[in-house]
């Protein structure tokens, strides 16, 4: 399994003021959905940052997101080792396939891959 890129997730209902502050620094925006805008730098397209008001389809928002090359290989790994599930694996309609896993610092980590 590779790792393909890590995200941090903000929780933020402050999504335009986030976007002009971290313009300032670069970033700009590649992806919004209304409650999920994704930022990244067009010299660096895996530096990216993510805020979020709340998360569409799970119960929790997560803290940060990885993108995995085999996100059901990830998965498998992760429930065998007995790490809490906190959003079952499911494809989602903006085609992602993700789940959610609570590390031992108690940050939810959402790991995903494209479908």
């Amino acid at each position: 399994m590779t790792v393909r890129r890590v995200v941090p997730n903000v929780q933020s209902e402050a999504v335009e003021e986030s976007r002009e502050f971290y313009g300032l620094l670069g970033f700009e925006e590649v992806m919004n959905h209304g409650w999920i805008m994704t930022l990244a730098s067009p010299s660096s397209p895996a530096a990216q940052v993510s805020f979020m008001a709340r998360d569409k389809t799970a119960p929790v928002t997560p803290d940060m997101s990885v993108e995995v090359d085999d996100v059901d290989a990830a998965y498998a790994a992760v429930r065998d080792s007995g790490a809490e599930i906190v959003h079952p694996l499911q494809d989602e309609e903006w085609g992602v396939r993700r789940f959610f896993v609570r590390d031992p610092n108690g940050r939810v980590v959402n790991v995903l891959g494209h479908r």
